[in-house]
């Protein structure tokens, strides 16, 4: 597995979107590691949630197709993550009560399952023995 990142849904979207939401550290951090050729790894779940916000009209539709042209891009340097079993057993490593949200806690275990850091604004996801940038 290449060097890289994990992103969660809002962190993927307002990266994709230059938006200041982002904080600079973690913009930084994505920056530099499809620089040094590594991926951006977006969890299967971010693309479903990315989804269910399009169409709820919580999220502009340009958001989605963002996250969809970043995925289909042929030598991408976004890759989507699959929910598996390596994914799903490492959601028992993420504390419901620490974590309450499922999404959040699949999330945090595809970086956990991966082994790599998260970046996440996600206060609880922070808390927790996960190395995240923010």
């Amino acid at each position: 597995m290449k060097a890289g990142l994990v992103v969660d849904t809002h962190a993927v979207l307002w990266y994709l979107a230059d938006d200041p939401a982002l904080s600079v550290r973690a913009a930084a951090a994505l920056d530099a590691i499809t620089t040094a050729g590594g991926l951006i790894y977006v969890p299967a779940i971010c693309l479903v949630e990315a989804i269910y916000l399009a169409e709820k009209g919580r999220i502009p539709g340009v958001a989605l197709e963002r996250l969809l042209f970043a995925l289909e891009e042929p030598n991408a340097r976004f890759v989507l993550a699959p929910l598996d079993w390596i994914v799903a057993m490492a959601v028992r490593g993420i504390a419901r009560a620490a974590v309450p949200d499922l999404p959040d806690r699949v999330i945090a275990a595809t970086a956990a399952a991966l082994r790599l850091p998260l970046v996440t604004k996600d206060g609880r996801i922070r808390a927790t023995n996960l190395e995240t940038v923010w």
